[in-house]
């Protein structure tokens, strides 16, 4: 079985230590990102990585960009559904832009991406889909209803695509991270994080990306076949469920 994988924004954040993790697990990795151009060639640079540039919200753009992948590397055994986009707003101030937006990249993204896939796996018999939900996804969040709203419909998505592919040998399962410290999260305002966010977490710290790359690598070896349509919590406590 080939082991080449996609992670979908896998240059920056999370997805970049994803991609690196899944490397370094022995995996031919693609990493595929939206828009920043400059971001992308350093990670490549700096890590050997093939990057692809390609728009999850675009089903044309994702068959095309795969189909790349694939003649460039294999056939592609693990998908992690990584990339993702806010555009926050309390619900009043809510654009339907900003909805259309968020729903089409973070949760069409996953359709988009896992169904061009699908036939192969399921003609291989082997198949590790991974997707990177979040804590809000399982709790909520004010201002977040649109991201919320599609991380949750993320977990959906996986439930009901496991038991689909259970008897062709493929796995579905997401991950929710709760507060990771990215370059995003880490340029919040230091009051704003130690006073507000890491309070509310119980083991008093954030997350690093490495540790969810972690759960990625697991999810996508041979020995979590026993595991589908199951969503792991990297969160440090803060949301239960």
């Amino acid at each position: 079985m080939t082991k080449t994988a996609i992670v979908t924004g896998g240059t920056r954040g999370i997805g970049a230590a994803i991609s690196i993790a899944l490397k370094d697990a022995g995996y031919k990795v693609a990493a595929s990102y939206a828009g920043n151009d400059e971001a992308a060639k350093k990670f490549s640079d700096e890590t050997g990585i093939a990057t692809y540039k390609w728009d999850v919200s675009s089903y044309e753009e994702c068959t095309a960009g795969i189909a790349k992948v694939e003649a460039d590397l294999g056939p592609i055994s693990v998908l992690v559904n990584n990339a993702g986009i806010t555009r926050d707003a309390m619900f009043h101030k809510l654009t339907p832009g900003q909805w259309t937006d968020v729903i089409n990249t973070n949760l069409n993204g996953l359709f988009n991406m896992t169904h061009p896939l699908w036939t192969g796996m399921r003609d291989r018999k082997f198949g590790r889909i991974i997707n990177i939900s979040s804590i809000n996804g399982q709790k909520g969040q004010a201002g977040q209803v649109n991201y919320s709203a599609a991380k949750a419909g993320d977990i959906g998505f996986t439930k009901a695509l496991a038991q689909e592919g259970a008897r062709a040998g493929i796995t579905v399962n997401a991950i929710c991270p709760g507060y990771i410290g990215t370059e995003m999260v880490r340029a919040i305002d230091e009051k704003v994080l130690n006073e507000r966010i890491i309070p509310q977490i119980p083991v008093g710290r954030l997350g690093e990306p490495e540790e969810v790359a972690r759960c990625v690598v697991f999810l996508a070896s041979d020995e979590s076949g026993f595991i589908t349509g199951s969503t792991l919590s990297a969160n440090g406590g803060q949301y239960l469920s």
